[in-house]
Parts: C-alpha cells; sequence; structure tokens
C-alpha cells in the first residue's frame, strides 16, 4: 500500500510540474525530485492543501500562488562578493590572466547565470571597474545577468538595497560605487547601464555565446544529472576559447577534461580548452542544379559526375535541395538505410529517414536559416536486435550568389566508438556512482543549509522586530510605572488630605450642632452656604432645603427683608453689626423676640455669618431694633 501511495504522488507531482510549465513557462522536470518535492510541499503545508492534485486546484484558481510557489522553490539566497575566498581567487588569478589574453580594446563579455537579486552581477561590475579603472571599464566590458525568477529580477534592475545588504563591502567601495537614497542604496547609474538583465533558462534556451567569463554559482546543484550535462554541454558552447567557467562549492565538472582544464578545484575554476564546439571546419560552398537541364546530355554528365563523387565518399550521404527534393544518395546511404535511386527525386520528408534516427528536417530548416553546420552526435538507430550509433552532420550549401543551394547530410558511424565508450563508462560506473552518492548528500547538505540561512536571516528579522517592540514595552511600562508611583502619591495624599477634612467637616458639624442658637452662612450674593442645626428647630427649615436658596427670599418666621441694611453693611465695610431683636415667628408658630448678628466671613469669597437666638422671656412686640 505505502509504494502505491508513493507512486501515485510521484505522478501527481510529474503532473503537477507539467502543469507548471504549459501554463506559466516553468519546466522544472529537470530538477531533482527530492529537493523540488520537499519545497512544495512547504509551500502546500502553508497553504494547508494535502495533496498535489488539491494544490493544482488551488494554482487554477488563484493565480498570486504562483509567485508564492516560485519564490518556495527558487530559493534566492544571494550576497556581494559572496565566498570572499572565491572571489579573491577570481581577482588574483582569474582576472589577471583574462584581461592579457584580450586583445586592448576588445569587448570583455560576462555573463552571471542565476544572478536572482542582482548581487552577483553588480560584484562583477566593482570587480571589473577595480581591475580596469572606471573609463575603461564603461568602454569594454558587458555583464549579463539571468534568472528565470522574474521578481527576482525586477529588485535586481532597480539597483535599490538596504543597509544590511551592504554590511559585507568595505567602506571604501560602499562610498564609491553606491549613492544613498532615502533608506536605501542605489548602484552608480554608468555602471549599472554596463549591466543587461533578463529572464533566461538555463535548460531551454539558447546561451549567450563568446564569453570570457561565465558565472553560475550554486545552481546546478537543484538539478539532476542529465540535465546537468545538457547546461554544461550550453557553457561549453558559449565559453570562447580560454574562457572561464566559475562555479558553486557544491557542483563539480564530471567526465569533462577533455573540454575544460582545471585552474582551481577548491574554488571551482575551470578554463575552456581550445577546440571548436561544433565541426571543427565550414566546407567551400557547392553549385548543385535542383531543376533538370534540358539538354538531355549535360543532364547526364551531372548526373554521372554527382553519382561518381557520392558512391565515392567513405560515409552515407543524403543531398536535399531547397525544395525539400532528394538530389543525392550515395551508394553507403543506399546499403545502410535500404535507400534505392528511385528515391532520388521525391520530398524528403517521405523518406524514413528524415525522422530516424532523429528529426533531420527542422534542423535542415535551422542550418539553412542560421547560415551554419549543425552536428547531432550518438543518434541512435536499432536494426532487428542491433544498435547502431551516427554522428550527423548537417552542412548547408550556398550558390555562387550566396543564396542556399541545397543541404548536405552526412551520417558518420561512430558504433564502435560508442561501444568502447560505453564499456570505459561501465568500468568507472562504480567511481561515479559513489561520487555522485558523494555529491548528491553535499548537495542536499547545501540546499538545507541555503533554506536554514533563508530562515535564520527571517528569523534575524523578526526578532530584531520583536526586540524593538519590546524595548518600547519596557520604556511604556517604566513609564506607567512611574506614572502609576506618583497617583499612588497622590492618592496617599489626597487620603490624608480627605481624612483632615473630614475631621474638620465633623469638627465643624459638631461645632455647629453645639451651639443651641440658628447660625446661618451667607456669600456674597447671599446665598445660604450653612444652615445649622439650631436654624432648623428655630424655623422649621431643613438644611437640604434653603442651601443654595437666596437668604432675602426664603419664607419663614424672620422678617428677612429687615435683615437686608444690616448684612450689606457687614459685607461693605467687613465688620460685626448687631446684634439686633426682631419680632419673629419660631417654628411652632409662637412669637418670640430673635436678636440677630452679622458677623463677616472669610469664606465663600467673603460672605456672612448670621447668629440668630430666641430671647428668653420676651414679649413678642417688646423688642425693638436697636
Amino acid at each position: 500500500m505505502g509504494d502505491a501511495r508513493e507512486a501515485e504522488a510521484d505522478e501527481e507531482l510529474e503532473a503537477l510540474l507539467g502543469f507548471l510549465r504549459d501554463t506559466r513557462g516553468f519546466d522544472f522536470t529537470g530538477y531533482k525530485r527530492s529537493s523540488l518535492g520537499r519545497r512544495i510541499r512547504k509551500r502546500m503545508a502553508e497553504v494547508n492543501v494535502e495533496s498535489y492534485t488539491d494544490y493544482r486546484d488551488l494554482l487554477e484558481i488563484s493565480a498570486d500562488e504562483f509567485g508564492a510557489l516560485f519564490n518556495t522553490i527558487l530559493i534566492n539566497v544571494t550576497s556581494y562578493f559572496r565566498d570572499p575566498d572565491a572571489w579573491a581567487f577570481l581577482q588574483r588569478e582569474v582576472l589577471p590572466e583574462l584581461l592579457a589574453q584580450a586583445d586592448p580594446g576588445q569587448e570583455i563579455r560576462v555573463w552571471s547565470a542565476g544572478c536572482s537579486s542582482g548581487e552577483e552581477a553588480y560584484s562583477l561590475a566593482i570587480m571589473f571597474a577595480e581591475a580596469l579603472g572606471i573609463e575603461e571599464c564603461l568602454n569594454r566590458v558587458k555583464i549579463y545577468a539571468t534568472d528565470v525568477d522574474e521578481e527576482a529580477l525586477r529588485d535586481a534592475r532597480s539597483g535599490l538595497y538596504p543597509a544590511k545588504a551592504l554590511e559585507g563591502l568595505p567602506a571604501e567601495l560602499r562610498d564609491k560605487y553606491f549613492e544613498q537614497n532615502g533608506a536605501q542604496f542605489s548602484f552608480r547609474p554608468d555602471l549599472r547601464r554596463r549591466v543587461i538583465f533578463g529572464r533566461h533558462d538555463i535548460t531551454r534556451d539558447a546561451p549567450i555565446s563568446r564569453l570570457d567569463l561565465l558565472l553560475c554559482r550554486n545552481t546546478l546543484m537543484y538539478f539532476n544529472v542529465e540535465t546537468q550535462t545538457q547546461i554544461i554541454d550550453r557553457f561549453h558552447f558559449a565559453l570562447r576559447p580560454g574562457g572561464f567557467l566559475f562555479l558553486g562549492k557544491a557542483e563539480m565538472l564530471l567526465n569533462d577534461a577533455d573540454r575544460f582544464d582545471v585552474m582551481s578545484m577548491r574554488q571551482r575554476v575551470f578554463r575552456r580548452r581550445p577546440g571548436e564546439s561544433g565541426p571543427p571546419y565550414n566546407p567551400a560552398p557547392v553549385k548543385i542544379r535542383a531543376g533538370g537541364h534540358p539538354e538531355a546530355h549535360s543532364l547526364a554528365r551531372n548526373r554521372q559526375l554527382r553519382d561518381l563523387i557520392l558512391d565515392a565518399a567513405p560515409a552515407p550521404s543524403v543531398a536535399v535541395d531547397v525544395d525539400g527534393i532528394v538530389v543525392m544518395i550515395n551508394n553507403l546511404a543506399r546499403s545502410h538505410f535500404s535507400l534505392t535511386s528511385n528515391d532520388i527525386g521525391r520530398p524528403f520528408q517521405d523518406l524514413e529517414i528524415s525522422y530516424r534516427p532523429v528529426e533531420l528536417r527542422s534542423l535542415i530548416e535551422q542550418a539553412v536559416h542560421e547560415r551554419r553546420t549543425l552536428r547531432v552526435n550518438g543518434a541512435e538507430r536499432r536494426v532487428g536486435e542491433e544498435l547502431q550509433y551516427f554522428d550527423i552532420l548537417i552542412q548547408p550549401l550556398m550558390s555562387a550568389n550566396g543564396t542556399p543551394a541545397a543541404t548536405s547530410i552526412t551520417f558518420t558511424d561512430v558504433t564502435v566508438t560508442t561501444q568502447l565508450r560505453s564499456e570505459v563508462k561501465r568500468v568507472r560506473e562504480d567511481l561515479e556512482t559513489a561520487y555522485e552518492e558523494l555529491q548528491s548528500t553535499n548537495e542536499e547538505l547545501e540546499t538545507t543549509n541555503e533554506e536554514l540561512q533563508s530562515s535564520i536571516e527571517e528569523l534575524e528579522t523578526t526578532n530584531e522586530e520583536l526586540q524593538s517592540t519590546n524595548e518600547e514595552l519596557e520604556t511604556t511600562n517604566e513609564e506607567l510605572q512611574s506614572g502609576n508611583e506618583e497617583l499612588e502619591t497622590m492618592n496617599e495624599e489626597m487620603r490624608i488630605r480627605t481624612e483632615e477634612l473630614d475631621e474638620a467637616r465633623a469638627f465643624l458639624e459638631a461645632v455647629l450642632t453645639s451651639v443651641g442658637a440658628g447660625v446661618v452662612v451667607l456669600d456674597r450674593e447671599t446665598r445660604v452656604k450653612s444652615w445649622n442645626r439650631g436654624a432648623a428647630e428655630l424655623w422649621g427649615l431643613r438644611a437640604d432645603e434653603v442651601v443654595e436658596e437666596p437668604f432675602f427670599s426664603l419664607d419663614f418666621g424672620l422678617p428677612a427683608d429687615q435683615l437686608r441694611g444690616m448684612v450689606q453693611q457687614c459685607l461693605d465695610h467687613g465688620r460685626r453689626t448687631g446684634p439686633v431683636g426682631f419680632p419673629a415667628v419660631n417654628r411652632i408658630g409662637r412669637a418670640i423676640q430673635c436678636t440677630v448678628a452679622c458677623s463677616p466671613f472669610d469664606g465663600y469669597n467673603g460672605g456672612v455669618v448670621l447668629l440668630m437666638e430666641e430671647v428668653p422671656d420676651a414679649r413678642a412686640d417688646g423688642g425693638k431694633p436697636a
């Protein structure tokens, strides 16, 4: 059951990779399945999807999810002059030799494949500017920087980096090649124009050619061995003889001693050996008539000459004119591919040889269009139980005026050579297998390290933010604690004052209560501020009925209007007036003689205190005002 589930998951993964290739143009089929599956499952876990099929459904309905997935698969971990020892070797050993073998004034072409967010490409620009001087670098050096990640390329094209990204640069280089732009630093504009960024898939797209230096660091390790071999073939074609290839620490050239010399195995720097990547020669133009000549003897002579030349050739050969008609087949071609003289004049596409052992029609069109010879090595052809191998040369033939006249297709039998190579390969297989396992382990470790480094950087950023927030919270806490202590101190003082005030109020109320006479306190506007118990018992009005009421508007047994003059005199002069006797009626309706004294009061902005006391045994109408 477990094997069946794994097989089903593998099929779903392959279907998902095909979907990504067909819909978005990202071909991940050459990537290592272990690393690729782990990255995709990581993204699936983040969006709570369990199967590849369900995740494909999510991609179909969410366009934004493609970007998040590609960012997860394409780990963009880079920095300026990353791996300083390797860059030091490049500057010390490689660069002087590269400049020495270039003619004065010759353009120096450099390619950074898998450039991510551009730090490596700009590091190259700085290195050449330091070696040549800025003016000569601007005139001679052209740097191509490519990647499949459009988002990373947008960041690279901007040339803007935070201060943290430049921490590894010496201060003098940072000041010389970067200008501060707000919170970020921008790369020097004139050198920036010498760096050309573009999207490029090294597994599918044609390579940039005539290179003096090619950097592809920690990119090959994500691909399987077959895809790595195809990429190295493209790199070999891209480099000039004597050009330099700079790989990452987790990558190695296997079985390429015939094409590359090792400059430093430790630093993974290699040099392309002299020799062409394609056929070593270009044949002279040959004029071939595609149509029939009206004169019979001329046609026979041409046909006889053609047959003699082709039949004498040491390798099978076929020629096709510009209209796709077969015009020549030599003896070896007829015997090897079961052709006859009757096939001359037939459309080439009708012959089995046009598509077996390899599709030749598209190669013929390419060779004629590009006007160059193409070569297919090791094409496999099965004849019964036997396997044959051919190197195929597709060579366009030009007429005297330079227009395409025909295409010659030559087959070289390399079966014996291929078998010998297979024998050598089998002998070395155990060693290579062990080495590949070691390399695979190393690549897995490098990949894990890249992922850990990316996670560490994210955690460091989060930690810094949390630390900053924590410091702000601690400062706020200290301020709150200080304010709390002040409030506690003020609260204690308020409590003490309240207790004192309560004691004073209680004392005052006790004093006023103990006074048998009626005591009334008025403010300057003659509103009642205090009305003691003696006044309440004397006149029958409670304190809550009269406090804050105008005194002279109250209706009780004392003729209040007759007191207005003595109250005003006390307010004006601040001296005691009275006592004065007045006839009055107490709370029970009995007529009494009441004496009233008015004293100034410092409280309530200068009010007065009225002392009202009943005269014992006095006639209600016997008293007269003093």
